[in-house]
């Protein structure tokens, strides 16, 4: 496999060739992922991503926390899909603050970007854990794991299409702060892991 690159930042890639343990991510104010008609298009959040073979791909996991506190902040696991006319699709999902509290946020960009939340409570030092796994009916299935159990929080039917040219297919991990306010969001990761077919 691939070693890490980073998207959309200059920091130096944590512990080359592999990712150490513990490591971090941080995005500058107004840097987002996200899709919205008529116009919006957003991809300038830092992404710590490995290029697979999109057919390989089976599983990404990661734990990860933050002191989120701005409206949007947002850090998790991503899978982007690039095609040779230069468009692009994701998946997206970890924590994101909104309505004042953070929520599990899944958003995922077929044409344009929808977004599902579910209310989470953070408990001790906030980590969280969010797992994707692609099942034997090649849907993508993502689960909010804690205390060893795994909790559904999307379904995703059309990442594994068949007959479409995926010329880049990544994995990884990324944050994001939308809002303008001073200062960088940090988000603290562990724990990584990106499993794959031989």
């Amino acid at each position: 496999m691939a070693d890490f690159k980073f998207a959309n930042s200059l920091a130096e890639v944590p512990g080359k060739p592999s990712l150490p343990e513990e490591f971090t991510i941080t995005a500058s104010p107004s840097t987002d992922i996200w899709s919205k008609p008529p116009s919006v298009e957003r991809f300038n959040a830092p992404i710590l991503y490995k290029s697979v073979p999109l057919t390989t791909f089976e599983r990404a996991r990661a734990s990860f926390s933050a002191n989120w506190t701005h409206q949007y902040e947002q850090g998790g696991l991503i899978l982007v899909l690039n095609y040779a006319n230069g468009s692009r699709k994701w998946v997206k999902t970890g924590i994101e603050l909104t309505h004042g509290k953070p929520h599990l946020s899944t958003a995922t960009k077929d044409r344009w970007a929808d977004w599902s939340l579910y209310p989470v409570t953070l408990e001790g030092d906030g980590t969280t854990t969010i797992e994707m796994i692609r099942d034997q009916e090649d849907t993508l299935w993502i689960y909010h794991v804690k205390d060893g159990q795994k909790y559904p929080l999307r379904e995703i039917t059309w990442v594994f299409e068949k007959g479409v040219a995926v010329t880049d297919f990544w994995v990884g991990v990324f944050a994001a702060k939308p809002s303008s306010e001073p200062g960088d969001l940090v988000v603290k990761f562990s724990s990584v892991v990106i499993d794959v077919s031989q």
